[in-house]
């Protein structure tokens, strides 16, 4: 039994048929959680990078807290829209193209007025070159550096091929402060597998070494552990990590305390990230650890770990060489089937405001911002339903492949 156990968990094949594609549901889960993955977290270097410059030349904020607030609340392009949101669509659109008209004057006047190796010098010789240019040149650039238009230059108004030119279309429509929801479904999407792949890790590593530490010393320790595991068990886990992440703006206002000064905008982001990710998969671990002990339980009374035994191997080399192999299968399978809870309770957490802060989106807040724009007045169903069918259809295809990975690695759906 070990050695096919080992054959299974190491090869993924079983001797009589290939289990990897016996689910039909597991390999079409498979490939649409590939595709989520590939699209949300390869797009995050884009969706959390800058969204360019404006016209003067300054940097604009991140891409996914970028928008334009005279395109609050548009429906998606391809839908249908009420007058009102027509106005607002042509007011993004007048203001785009007035910005492609100055962009283009205001580039015009720098290739006049700032000599060719402007780029190359430094403070001091750029200092220099203003204090010996003409009253008009210099005025002209001084207006240019401070993100501003000389005084005299005016720029014509957009004709209207320019603004049609220049209209928005939004796949999954804007937000309350006129945010692209695909844009930020991405980002969401990115941050919500993330952190649900980084939880679910967590938990596999302490339920692996907890559980395989448990079942290899046996007597007294192995009930003492376990004992551990019964009294966490019996703990309010949702509550719990409700508490933990609740605590964590306690821990950041006591690092702001003890540096006296207050954190940038993006570590205070990373470490409540590191707080919501201690909370959820430092505790997500302990059915991990059960299985895992039951599973070297099973292994010790093998004959190869016997005979590993009566040769003097190392602990450690039994572990590596012998156990680790045959605890592949039941580790990728419930790492597996940890991953939907780990993004489940990380989107439930920022739901309710206490996972992932705004502006950062993640699946949760998302659809709880999408929640709050749902009233008796205007039905702005969009904002709920993109970020929740991104998140239902993550979930299902992640149970999918994780129930596919079950039956590949029991033997006994093997034989059949």
């Amino acid at each position: 039994m070990g050695a096919t156990l080992r054959q299974e968990a190491t090869t993924g094949r079983s001797p009589r048929t290939n289990p990897l594609t016996r689910s039909t549901a597991g390999v079409i889960g498979l490939w649409v959680l590939g595709a989520l993955i590939v699209v949300c977290v390869g797009s995050l270097p884009w969706t959390l990078g800058r969204a360019g410059a404006d016209p003067f030349g300054r940097p604009l904020p991140a891409r996914y807290k970028h928008g334009d607030l005279s395109g609050y609340l548009l429906p998606p392009s391809w839908a249908g829209m009420s007058e009102s949101e027509r106005e607002r669509r042509e007011a993004v659109a007048t203001r785009r193209a007035e910005e492609r008209l100055i962009r283009a004057e205001v580039d015009r006047l720098r290739s006049e007025v700032f000599p060719a190796d402007w780029g190359r010098l430094d403070d001091a010789a750029r200092g220099d070159w203003l204090a010996g240019a003409r009253p008009e040149r210099a005025s002209t650039a001084r207006a240019l550096l401070s993100g501003a238009l000389p005084v005299g230059v005016v720029v014509r108004a957009p004709t209207a091929e320019e603004v049609a030119a220049a209209r928005p279309f939004h796949l999954l429509g804007t937000d309350k402060l006129g945010r692209d929801l695909l844009v930020r479904c991405l980002a969401g999407g990115g941050v919500s597998i993330g952190i649900g792949l980084a939880a679910a890790l967590m938990s596999v590593v302490i339920g692996t070494l907890y559980g395989a530490l448990a079942g290899y010393a046996g007597g007294r320790v192995d009930a003492l552990m376990m004992r551990a595991v019964d009294v966490l068990y019996g703990l309010p886990y949702l509550l719990f990590v409700v508490l933990l992440a609740v605590a964590g703006d306690s821990v950041i206002g006591g690092i702001e305390a003890r540096t006296e000064r207050e954190l940038s905008e993006g570590v205070r982001t990373a470490l409540e990230v590191l707080i919501l990710l201690g909370a959820i998969g430092g505790l997500s671990w302990l059915t991990m650890s059960r299985v895992i002990r039951g599973q070297v339980l099973s292994l010790k009374a093998q004959p190869f770990m016997e005979a590993a035994r009566a040769m003097g191997v190392p602990v450690w080399r039994q572990f590596v060489r012998h156990l680790l192999p045959n605890l592949l299968g039941p580790i990728i399978v419930y790492a597996t089937l940890t991953v939907p809870q780990a993004i489940l309770q990380e989107s439930f957490l920022s739901f309710l405001g206490i996972g992932v802060r705004p502006p950062l989106p993640s699946w949760g807040n998302l659809a709880s911002d999408g929640l709050g724009e749902l009233n008796p007045v205007r039905f702005r169903l969009w904002l709920l339903v993109a970020p929740s069918v991104l998140l239902g259809v993550t979930l299902l295809a992640l149970n999918f492949v994780g129930e596919g990975l079950r039956e590949a690695f029991d033997p006994r759906r093997a034989k059949r």
